[in-house]
């Protein structure tokens, strides 16, 4: 039974591994736990790349590595599209308001190109993409809520949990780890139990944070708090 127990957990753990892109990890445990994961590490390993030039701000390379493992993935998807074409004017204008005299044609043609075409076709773009460039209009330094959350590198963060989604569900794979899907349902019983005024710890720590992405895990990249991708260093 405990044989039984053991092979389902490090099942889950491998699924987890492979679903939120730690191909590193997903290796290593193979070894150590005799599990070997559901897909090939190299299919993994390009999930990573996409999600890693994401974090870094180089949007351009992840539609282009997106559309070389699959172009029906964004030309199916038209609001994941819009999203990362808008993360890449987010860009553009992070770069050209560095400096008070920064050049923002390049963001502005970028606009007009590849985003005004497509904003009449959705209300919810159409009011993405007028935010958006507000952001030429009000200093960095004085942005309301809002829009100070559009040059937040949080948003770099969502965008590529939606293609890491989007690539898995094109592959015929769960987007979510049964191991994440799990640490929900607890979350979700706790604050029952909390609720019905149970008496319980007032913090009941099990070591997995559900929206932390960014841990660091041997051999895998992570996310830094200044929103670039690096390596872990052990």
């Amino acid at each position: 039974m405990d044989r039984d127990l053991d092979s389902h957990i490090n099942t889950l753990v491998m699924d987890y591994l492979v679903s939120e892109g730690y191909p590193s990890a997903a290796q290593n445990f193979a070894l150590e736990a005799n599990v070997q994961p559901r897909v090939d590490i190299e299919s993994i390993e390009e999930r990573v790349a996409i999600r890693n030039a994401i974090y870094g701000g180089d949007i351009q390379t992840a539609i282009e590595r997106i559309n070389e493992l699959n172009p029906q993935i964004l030309d199916r998807d038209s609001a994941l599209h819009f999203a990362l074409l808008r993360l890449q004017l987010i860009e553009l204008i992070r770069s050209c308001t560095v400096t008070p005299d920064g050049d923002i044609t390049p963001a502005l043609t970028f606009a007009t190109t590849h985003l005004a075409p497509r904003a009449p076709t959705s209300p919810e773009f159409l009011q993405d993409l007028e935010q958006t460039m507000a952001l030429l209009i009000f200093p960095p330094d004085n942005l309301a809520p809002p829009l100070a959350a559009l040059l937040d590198t949080k948003l770099r963060k969502d965008v590529a949990k939606r293609v890491n989604e989007a690539i898995l569900q094109s592959n015929g794979e769960r987007t979510r780890s049964k191991l994440l899907e799990l640490v929900r349902t607890r979350a979700w019983a706790e604050q029952k139990a909390r609720d019905a005024k149970k008496d319980i710890p007032d913090r009941i720590d099990i070591g997995l944070d559900p929206e932390n992405d960014g841990r660091d895990l041997e051999g895998d990249s992570v996310m830094h708090g200044n929103g670039e991708a690096g390596s872990t260093v052990t």
